[in-house]
């Protein structure tokens, strides 16, 4: 889910922006703070041929760019850490260190439960529990199962290279090929296919479709996979290969291929392969639903007993959530774990594939797992075959995943320079900046020296600040319909740029701030070690690669801002009023009119009261929005339907009254026929009425029937 998704409600719950007020200003709804501030109009070329690496599994001729760009970076100058001398960190040391964290985030958050496990050289070095897990059941790191979220693509990654290595997949063969033709994807007007490395790399181009489908609270709710697949699929919105871009939907299709190739369900294939095998049996890709013909079996009562609640902190009390099912969705989101197990599978991933005797992958899978596939930018966070890149203190960079439910948030950092491993979820809606940072906070503690000072601004970036201030939308969203006009609406971010010459993004409830990096249109953190980047077209800014490689935000135009769509808001409904007014007050033995203007007047009258219903409609729907829940598990909703379902036809009775304003105007005898200042009136309002329209159309608010 991360980033756009936790973005989104955190500008629903926090910003209170929409046709009633102007607009505010993440890699997870669920946050991806690493995410992004966040999180979508014309795609410009990217800064240059996108980095990518020739796979060790690829063979020759495939559609792939030639320099490698690996991500195992060494500390900066003037560290005291270095990747081939670093001390292990003393596990009293560290425990002492995690505890003073815990309690503080734990206590400023309002968190109720977290697992964290770190593991070193091989060794586990803290594998702990802290707070509760239900009711009068303290979390235990060996028990305790904790959901994943995203993270669960790793074990999908891992299974489709074990094929890649077997040989039943070719990465630079169309993804299609792998697929039954019920998933194939359709080349919806582009040339090239989608690629099976294009799904690993998070490049295939889909958009991205959350509400509604991504989490089911009811088990009779939850379909199979492939009938998912099927029914949701989502559109094509640029070439595959060109810019990577989180999608929950293609890692679910990989899942799917690697259930066809094989002839078992995902699930099957995952115990089979890598659960068992490697001795995780607190894990899970099953979820506890009643058996169903139709769907794996589920989770056993034993694993679902030690199940954590999820927990959202809402008038200053924990309230226990209910089971949020991803089956459906099972090769991206699906599992669950506990600290012990995430121990084990990280020190494999750090081992290269190899632990106690068992080898789940080779060596060309392990340096696939290290080396950057595809970046958005050089410099900026990518994908390395699946598994998320991240930037830590020290110069440090480290793969793994970061996942979220609307209770859970989770973090895997593997960091191959340092022999480390840390794994952090938390069980409340409020965990994502805990689970999130601590990784970072660990590297930083023990290997980094901290900053002197934050970096100065620079006079290239407040020379050029009308190149970069703007709003920005994420390539994470739905590209028609009511999803669009919502993510428009709640998921936009803001650049601005300070007169010292710091960049400041603004979005999603949180704001960071940037520096020149080291090129035209490259940023560093003023107080961090991440970097980001715009693509840049004759200086001026055309879309911002965010840190967290999961994303990128296009500029918007005038047309998809959101003051204008307040400004018309606003008018609309001001004239709306007027318009009801001036008919309920108009003397009626004084006023003379045609029959054509009586029919015009009624049309006008008609739209103004729909436009009323619509603001109505919407404020209802706005306020249950706040609710995660509602957004997520019964989107639309019938406020939304009412408010988009009475716009499409104010437009349409708006259509109606231009096309009769001629006979409007033309009118009769002076004494029978509206005064000129009634005229311009009439026409004034259906102007805006008019305008009003046209914008909510081109925002995707006329579609009831597109969610």
């Amino acid at each position: 889910m991360r980033p756009v998704i936790r973005n989104l409600l955190a500008c629903v719950m926090v910003a209170g922006i929409g046709l009633t007020s102007a607009a505010p200003s993440r890699s997870q709804i669920p946050g991806e703070s690493d995410q992004p501030i966040s999180a979508r109009k014309a795609h410009p070329t990217p800064l240059a041929e996108p980095p990518r690496v020739a796979h060790p599994l690829t063979a020759p001729g495939a559609r792939t760019p030639t320099a490698p760009s690996p991500t195992a970076a060494a500390p900066p100058v003037g560290s005291t850490a270095s990747p081939t001398q670093s001390a292990p960190i003393p596990a009293a040391q560290l425990e002492t260190f995690v505890d003073g964290v815990m309690a503080e985030a734990m206590a400023r958050d309002h968190v109720a439960g977290v697992s964290v496990a770190v593991v070193q050289n091989g060794q586990v070095l803290l594998c702990k529990g802290y707070g509760f897990a239900g009711p009068h059941r303290a979390v235990d790191p060996q028990r305790t199962l904790f959901r994943l979220g995203e993270i669960t693509s790793s074990f999908t990654w891992i299974a489709l290279m074990k094929d890649a290595e077997a040989g039943h997949i070719r990465l630079d063969a169309a993804a299609n090929l792998f697929l039954p033709e019920v998933l194939h994807i359709p080349d919806q007007g582009f040339h090239n296919p989608v690629l099976v490395r294009d799904l690993i790399s998070q490049s295939a181009g889909f958009e991205d479709r959350s509400l509604g489908q991504l989490f089911e609270d009811q088990p009779a709710s939850v379909r199979s996979l492939n009938d998912y697949l099927r029914e949701e699929r989502p559109r094509r919105v640029r070439e595959p290969g060109v810019l990577p871009s989180y999608s929950n939907y293609g890692v679910a299709l990989s899942g799917a291929a690697l259930a066809y190739i094989d002839n078992h369900p995902y699930q099957d294939l995952i115990e089979g392969e890598i659960l068992r095998p490697l001795g995780l049996a607190h894990t899970s890709v099953r979820e506890p639903y009643p058996a169903r013909g139709d769907l794996p079996a589920p989770m056993s009562q034993a694993l679902a007993a030690d199940l954590s609640a999820g927990y959202r902190w809402r008038g200053g009390e924990f309230q226990p959530q209910g089971f949020e099912f991803t089956t459906q969705l099972a090769p991206a989101m699906a599992a669950s774990s506990t600290a012990g197990d995430m121990a084990r599978y990280m020190s494999l991933i750090l081992a290269g594939g190899q632990l106690d005797g068992v080898t789940l992958y080779g060596p060309a899978t392990a340096k696939g797992f290290r080396t950057t596939s595809l970046t958005g930018a050089p410099g900026v966070n990518g994908w390395d075959d699946g598994l998320q890149e991240f930037t830590l203190p020290g110069g440090y960079h480290g793969q793994g995943a970061q996942g979220d439910t609307l209770a859970f948030h989770a973090s895997l950092v593997t960091i191959p320079a340092l022999n480390l491993g840390i794994f952090v979820a938390a069980n409340t809606d409020t965990g994502a900046p805990l689970a999130d940072g601590l990784p970072g906070q660990i590297v930083g503690r023990f290997y980094a020296a901290p900053p002197l000072e934050p970096r100065a601004g620079s006079p290239a970036l407040s020379d050029n600040a009308d190149g970069y201030s703007d709003a920005y939308l994420s390539t994470r969203r739905p590209y028609d319909g009511l999803g669009k006009f919502v993510f428009l609406l709640a998921d936009q971010m803001q650049v601005r740029v300070t007169a010292d010459g710091r960049l400041l993004t603004l979005g999603g409830g949180q704001t960071e701030t940037w520096t020149a990096g080291d090129g035209p249109g490259r940023l560093q953190a003023v107080d961090g070690p991440q970097t980001s980047a715009f693509d840049m077209v004759d200086g001026d800014a055309r879309r911002w690669l965010a840190p967290s490689g999961a994303e990128a935000f296009d500029r918007l135009g005038l047309m998809w801002r959101i003051p204008l769509l307040t400004a018309l808001a606003a008018l609309t409904a001001l004239v709306s009023l007027a318009t009801i007014f001036g008919q309920l007050t108009r003397d009626r033995r004084e006023y003379r009119q045609t029959a054509a203007q009586s029919r015009a007047s009624l049309l006008q009258t008609t739209v103004a009261v729909l436009w009323l219903i619509v603001f109505a409609a919407f404020a209802v729907w706005w306020g249950q929005a706040r609710d995660p829940t509602r957004l997520m598990y019964h989107w639309p909703g019938p406020g939304l339907l009412v408010a988009s379902s009475c716009a499409f036809v104010a437009a349409t009775l708006t259509v109606l009254t231009v096309l009769i304003s001629p006979w409007a105007w033309r009118g009769g005898r002076r004494l029978d026929s509206w005064s000129a200042w009634r005229k311009l009136g009439f026409t004034f309002t259906t102007l805006v009425f008019a305008g009003f329209a046209v914008v909510l159309g081109l925002w995707g608010a006329l579609e009831p029937w597109s969610r």
